[in-house]
Protein backbone atom coordinates (compact mmCIF):
# COMPACT_ATOMS: atom_id res chain seq x y z
CA UNK A 1 0.00 0.00 0.00
CA UNK A 2 2.94 2.28 -0.20
CA UNK A 3 2.59 3.47 -3.59
CA UNK A 4 -0.96 3.92 -2.97
CA UNK A 5 0.56 6.77 0.03
CA UNK A 6 3.02 8.37 -2.17
CA UNK A 7 0.45 9.30 -4.98
CA UNK A 8 -2.31 10.50 -2.73
CA UNK A 9 0.35 12.92 -1.26
CA UNK A 10 1.36 13.74 -4.51
CA UNK A 11 -2.18 14.59 -5.42
CA UNK A 12 -2.89 16.10 -2.84
CA UNK A 13 0.23 18.74 -3.10
CA UNK A 14 -0.88 19.35 -6.36
CA UNK A 15 -4.46 20.25 -5.65
CA UNK A 16 -2.70 22.47 -2.76
CA UNK A 17 -0.49 24.44 -5.54
CA UNK A 18 -3.79 24.79 -7.69
CA UNK A 19 -4.74 28.13 -8.27
CA UNK A 20 -1.54 29.92 -7.07
CA UNK A 21 0.53 32.79 -9.30
CA UNK A 22 3.45 30.95 -11.23
CA UNK A 23 6.53 32.85 -10.63
CA UNK A 24 8.35 34.37 -13.53
CA UNK A 25 12.26 34.11 -14.61
CA UNK A 26 13.06 37.89 -15.27
CA UNK A 27 15.24 38.07 -18.19
CA UNK A 28 19.29 39.12 -17.87
CA UNK A 29 18.99 42.42 -20.01
CA UNK A 30 16.22 43.84 -17.85
CA UNK A 31 17.78 43.36 -14.67
CA UNK A 32 19.40 46.97 -13.01
CA UNK A 33 22.90 45.61 -13.38
CA UNK A 34 22.54 44.75 -17.02
CA UNK A 35 21.08 47.80 -17.51
CA UNK A 36 23.97 50.31 -15.06
CA UNK A 37 26.94 47.97 -16.87
CA UNK A 38 25.34 48.97 -20.02
CA UNK A 39 25.08 52.92 -19.47
CA UNK A 40 28.22 52.49 -18.52
CA UNK A 41 29.75 51.11 -21.43
CA UNK A 42 28.43 53.44 -23.98
CA UNK A 43 28.94 56.35 -21.63
CA UNK A 44 32.37 55.40 -21.81
CA UNK A 45 32.97 54.61 -25.39
CA UNK A 46 31.25 58.31 -26.11
CA UNK A 47 34.06 59.83 -23.83
CA UNK A 48 36.80 57.68 -25.27
CA UNK A 49 35.84 58.78 -29.32
CA UNK A 50 35.59 62.15 -27.95
CA UNK A 51 39.19 62.64 -26.32
CA UNK A 52 40.34 60.88 -29.53
CA UNK A 53 38.60 63.51 -31.51
CA UNK A 54 39.82 66.05 -29.67
CA UNK A 55 43.34 64.82 -29.41
CA UNK A 56 43.60 64.27 -32.83
CA UNK A 57 42.95 68.14 -33.65
CA UNK A 58 39.58 67.84 -35.88
CA UNK A 59 37.67 69.83 -33.72
CA UNK A 60 40.29 72.92 -33.45
CA UNK A 61 41.00 72.47 -37.45
CA UNK A 62 37.32 72.53 -38.19
CA UNK A 63 36.93 75.56 -36.29
CA UNK A 64 39.87 77.31 -37.74
CA UNK A 65 38.82 76.11 -40.77
CA UNK A 66 35.35 77.79 -40.59
CA UNK A 67 36.23 80.99 -38.65
CA UNK A 68 38.38 81.79 -41.63
CA UNK A 69 36.21 80.91 -44.55
CA UNK A 70 33.90 83.38 -42.60
CA UNK A 71 36.65 85.94 -42.70
CA UNK A 72 37.66 85.50 -46.08
CA UNK A 73 33.87 86.36 -47.48
CA UNK A 74 33.80 88.86 -44.99
CA UNK A 75 36.42 90.84 -46.78
CA UNK A 76 34.77 89.75 -49.94
CA UNK A 77 31.96 91.85 -48.94
CA UNK A 78 34.01 94.81 -47.89
CA UNK A 79 35.38 94.24 -44.49
CA UNK A 80 39.56 94.27 -45.08
CA UNK A 81 42.25 97.02 -44.66
CA UNK A 82 41.96 100.36 -46.71
CA UNK A 83 43.85 102.75 -44.98
CA UNK A 84 45.93 102.85 -41.21
CA UNK A 85 46.22 106.11 -39.71
CA UNK A 86 48.39 107.19 -37.06
CA UNK A 87 48.73 109.95 -34.42
CA UNK A 88 51.68 111.00 -32.52
CA UNK A 89 54.50 109.20 -34.45
CA UNK A 90 57.35 111.44 -34.48
CA UNK A 91 60.81 109.37 -34.36
CA UNK A 92 59.23 105.93 -35.33
CA UNK A 93 60.11 104.95 -39.01
CA UNK A 94 57.29 104.46 -41.40
CA UNK A 95 58.51 101.07 -42.39
CA UNK A 96 59.45 99.53 -38.83
CA UNK A 97 55.90 100.77 -37.52
CA UNK A 98 54.48 98.55 -40.56
CA UNK A 99 56.03 95.89 -39.97
CA UNK A 100 55.65 95.49 -36.12
CA UNK A 101 51.63 95.94 -37.61
CA UNK A 102 51.79 93.31 -40.38
CA UNK A 103 49.58 94.71 -42.01
CA UNK A 104 49.02 95.99 -45.67
CA UNK A 105 46.13 97.41 -47.43
CA UNK A 106 43.64 94.94 -49.01
CA UNK A 107 44.31 92.40 -46.05
CA UNK A 108 41.26 91.13 -43.96
CA UNK A 109 40.60 93.22 -41.40
CA UNK A 110 38.76 90.77 -39.07
CA UNK A 111 42.06 88.77 -39.41
CA UNK A 112 43.98 91.70 -37.49
CA UNK A 113 44.67 91.14 -33.91
CA UNK A 114 44.98 94.57 -31.96
CA UNK A 115 46.57 93.06 -29.02
CA UNK A 116 48.88 91.31 -30.79
CA UNK A 117 50.07 94.35 -32.95
CA UNK A 118 50.29 96.32 -29.78
CA UNK A 119 52.39 94.03 -28.61
CA UNK A 120 54.57 94.14 -31.25
CA UNK A 121 54.39 98.34 -31.37
CA UNK A 122 55.32 98.94 -27.54
CA UNK A 123 58.77 96.70 -28.40
CA UNK A 124 60.02 99.46 -30.85
CA UNK A 125 62.62 101.09 -29.50
CA UNK A 126 60.90 105.13 -29.42
CA UNK A 127 57.22 103.52 -28.69
CA UNK A 128 56.13 104.02 -24.77
CA UNK A 129 52.00 103.44 -25.29
CA UNK A 130 50.07 102.18 -28.16
CA UNK A 131 46.40 102.00 -28.90
CA UNK A 132 45.17 100.37 -31.71
CA UNK A 133 41.93 99.96 -33.00
CA UNK A 134 39.82 98.62 -35.90
CA UNK A 135 37.67 100.83 -37.34
CA UNK A 136 35.28 98.65 -39.37
CA UNK A 137 34.41 98.15 -41.88
CA UNK A 138 38.43 98.90 -43.34
CA UNK A 139 40.03 101.79 -41.12
CA UNK A 140 42.81 100.35 -38.41
CA UNK A 141 43.69 103.60 -36.47
CA UNK A 142 46.47 103.73 -34.57
CA UNK A 143 47.58 106.41 -31.19
CA UNK A 144 51.29 106.59 -30.47
CA UNK A 145 52.59 108.35 -27.13
CA UNK A 146 56.46 108.37 -28.23
CA UNK A 147 59.36 108.50 -25.69
CA UNK A 148 61.12 112.27 -25.96
CA UNK A 149 64.78 112.64 -26.72
CA UNK A 150 66.13 114.93 -23.60
CA UNK A 151 69.93 114.59 -23.76
CA UNK A 152 72.58 112.17 -24.44
CA UNK A 153 74.53 109.97 -21.22
CA UNK A 154 78.02 109.27 -21.22
CA UNK A 155 79.69 106.40 -19.40
CA UNK A 156 82.66 104.70 -20.26
CA UNK A 157 83.17 106.30 -23.22
CA UNK A 158 80.12 105.33 -25.09
CA UNK A 159 76.79 107.34 -25.63
CA UNK A 160 73.04 106.69 -24.75
CA UNK A 161 70.04 108.29 -25.72
CA UNK A 162 67.58 109.06 -23.00
CA UNK A 163 64.11 110.20 -22.64
CA UNK A 164 62.30 112.21 -20.35
CA UNK A 165 61.93 110.22 -17.57
CA UNK A 166 65.55 109.16 -17.54
CA UNK A 167 65.29 105.84 -19.20
CA UNK A 168 67.35 104.77 -22.01
CA UNK A 169 66.04 104.52 -25.66
CA UNK A 170 67.52 101.69 -26.99
CA UNK A 171 69.09 103.30 -30.27
CA UNK A 172 72.54 101.49 -31.69
CA UNK A 173 73.31 104.99 -33.67
CA UNK A 174 72.57 108.53 -31.79
CA UNK A 175 74.57 110.46 -34.00
CA UNK A 176 71.32 111.93 -35.10
CA UNK A 177 71.04 113.66 -31.38
CA UNK A 178 74.77 114.90 -31.30
CA UNK A 179 73.16 118.83 -30.59
CA UNK A 180 71.45 117.80 -27.17
CA UNK A 181 73.18 117.98 -23.51
CA UNK A 182 75.57 115.17 -22.77
CA UNK A 183 75.41 114.64 -19.04
CA UNK A 184 77.71 112.19 -17.00
CA UNK A 185 77.15 110.53 -13.71
CA UNK A 186 76.00 107.24 -12.43
CA UNK A 187 72.69 108.18 -11.42
CA UNK A 188 72.50 111.08 -13.76
CA UNK A 189 69.90 109.94 -15.88
CA UNK A 190 67.54 109.92 -13.10
CA UNK A 191 67.96 112.88 -11.99
CA UNK A 192 68.52 115.10 -15.47
CA UNK A 193 64.61 115.99 -15.65
CA UNK A 194 65.26 117.80 -12.97
CA UNK A 195 67.91 119.87 -13.60
CA UNK A 196 66.67 120.61 -17.39
CA UNK A 197 63.75 122.26 -16.01
CA UNK A 198 66.25 124.32 -13.82
CA UNK A 199 68.02 125.39 -16.72
CA UNK A 200 64.73 126.16 -18.65
CA UNK A 201 64.18 128.60 -16.92
CA UNK A 202 66.86 130.99 -18.46
CA UNK A 203 66.35 129.56 -21.70
CA UNK A 204 69.26 131.83 -23.38
CA UNK A 205 72.05 131.13 -20.59
CA UNK A 206 70.45 127.48 -20.86
CA UNK A 207 71.57 127.42 -25.02
CA UNK A 208 75.37 127.88 -23.94
CA UNK A 209 75.45 124.52 -21.79
CA UNK A 210 76.65 121.30 -23.62
CA UNK A 211 77.06 118.94 -20.61
CA UNK A 212 76.71 118.51 -16.93
CA UNK A 213 78.26 116.25 -14.78
CA UNK A 214 76.61 114.75 -11.42
CA UNK A 215 79.13 115.09 -8.42
CA UNK A 216 78.57 113.13 -5.33
CA UNK A 217 75.12 112.59 -6.27
CA UNK A 218 73.99 115.81 -4.58
CA UNK A 219 74.85 118.62 -7.45
CA UNK A 220 75.73 119.41 -11.17
CA UNK A 221 78.76 120.81 -12.60
CA UNK A 222 77.42 122.26 -15.73
CA UNK A 223 80.23 123.11 -19.19
CA UNK A 224 79.39 125.68 -21.32
CA UNK A 225 80.03 125.66 -24.60
CA UNK A 226 83.27 128.26 -24.43
CA UNK A 227 84.81 125.96 -22.04
CA UNK A 228 83.67 127.54 -18.64
CA UNK A 229 82.56 125.37 -15.22
CA UNK A 230 79.81 126.38 -13.94
CA UNK A 231 79.66 124.84 -10.10
CA UNK A 232 75.89 124.57 -8.94
CA UNK A 233 74.49 124.50 -5.17
CA UNK A 234 73.22 121.59 -3.81
CA UNK A 235 70.22 123.52 -2.23
CA UNK A 236 68.25 126.27 -4.53
CA UNK A 237 70.28 125.57 -7.85
CA UNK A 238 67.04 127.44 -9.48
CA UNK A 239 67.88 130.64 -8.09
CA UNK A 240 71.52 130.32 -8.50
CA UNK A 241 70.91 129.65 -11.68
CA UNK A 242 68.76 132.92 -12.72
CA UNK A 243 71.50 134.99 -10.35
CA UNK A 244 73.94 134.00 -12.97
CA UNK A 245 72.00 134.45 -15.72
CA UNK A 246 71.23 138.36 -14.55
CA UNK A 247 74.76 138.61 -13.33
CA UNK A 248 75.87 137.63 -17.08
CA UNK A 249 73.12 139.73 -18.41
CA UNK A 250 74.35 143.16 -16.84
CA UNK A 251 78.05 141.85 -16.71
CA UNK A 252 78.94 139.90 -19.66
CA UNK A 253 80.41 137.82 -17.07
CA UNK A 254 80.45 134.74 -19.24
CA UNK A 255 82.28 136.46 -22.66
CA UNK A 256 85.58 137.02 -20.12
CA UNK A 257 88.00 134.43 -20.39
CA UNK A 258 87.19 132.62 -17.55
CA UNK A 259 87.97 129.14 -15.91
CA UNK A 260 84.70 128.32 -13.63
CA UNK A 261 81.75 130.02 -11.88
CA UNK A 262 81.31 129.03 -8.34
CA UNK A 263 77.54 129.24 -7.25
CA UNK A 264 77.98 126.98 -4.84
CA UNK A 265 77.90 130.07 -1.86
CA UNK A 266 74.37 131.64 -0.31
CA UNK A 267 76.20 134.71 -0.62
CA UNK A 268 78.74 135.44 -3.12
CA UNK A 269 79.97 134.17 -6.75
CA UNK A 270 83.37 133.00 -6.90
CA UNK A 271 84.71 133.49 -10.79
CA UNK A 272 88.26 131.71 -11.65
CA UNK A 273 89.81 134.05 -14.36
CA UNK A 274 92.90 133.45 -16.47
CA UNK A 275 94.82 136.88 -16.91
CA UNK A 276 95.99 137.68 -20.34
CA UNK A 277 99.53 136.95 -21.55
CA UNK A 278 99.81 134.54 -18.25
CA UNK A 279 98.84 131.13 -17.42
CA UNK A 280 98.13 132.03 -13.90
CA UNK A 281 94.93 132.15 -12.33
CA UNK A 282 93.11 135.03 -10.04
CA UNK A 283 90.24 134.81 -8.24
CA UNK A 284 87.16 137.41 -8.22
CA UNK A 285 84.77 137.24 -5.45
CA UNK A 286 81.41 139.18 -6.80
CA UNK A 287 78.22 139.53 -4.20
CA UNK A 288 75.47 137.51 -4.93
CA UNK A 289 72.67 139.44 -6.25
CA UNK A 290 69.11 139.69 -4.30
CA UNK A 291 66.97 136.72 -4.90
CA UNK A 292 63.96 137.14 -6.83
CA UNK A 293 60.99 134.98 -7.71
CA UNK A 294 60.96 134.47 -11.52
CA UNK A 295 57.65 133.42 -13.96
CA UNK A 296 59.05 129.37 -15.01
CA UNK A 297 59.80 130.13 -18.70
CA UNK A 298 59.19 127.54 -21.34
CA UNK A 299 61.37 124.78 -21.70
CA UNK A 300 64.38 125.16 -24.57
CA UNK A 301 64.90 121.18 -25.17
CA UNK A 302 61.68 120.34 -26.11
CA UNK A 303 61.29 119.99 -29.84
CA UNK A 304 58.32 121.69 -31.53
CA UNK A 305 55.13 119.99 -31.78
CA UNK A 306 54.12 117.98 -34.72
CA UNK A 307 51.13 116.45 -33.47
CA UNK A 308 49.15 115.19 -36.41
CA UNK A 309 45.84 114.41 -35.91
CA UNK A 310 46.04 111.20 -37.98
CA UNK A 311 48.37 110.79 -40.64
CA UNK A 312 48.03 108.29 -43.41
CA UNK A 313 50.80 105.85 -43.72
CA UNK A 314 49.58 103.13 -45.53
CA UNK A 315 50.34 104.77 -48.59
CA UNK A 316 53.03 107.09 -48.67
CA UNK A 317 55.84 108.23 -46.50
CA UNK A 318 54.99 111.31 -44.38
Amino acid sequence: MAWFSKSSAATKKAVSTRGKKRRRVKPLWRSSLFVTGYVLVIVSSASLAGWWVWQSGWVQSTTERAKWMIIAGAAKTGFSVREIFVEGRFETPRKSLLKALRLERGAPILAFDPQAARARVEALPWVRHAVIERQLPDVVHLHLNERRPMALWQRGGKFSLIDTNGELIPLKDVSNYTNLIVVIGKDAPRHAAVLFEVLATEPKLASRVKAAVRVGARRWNLHLINKIKIQLPEDDPGAAWSHLAELNQKHALLARNLISVDLRLADRIVIREVKKGSPAEKFDIVPNLPKRNQPPKSQPFNRPNRHPGGRLISERDT
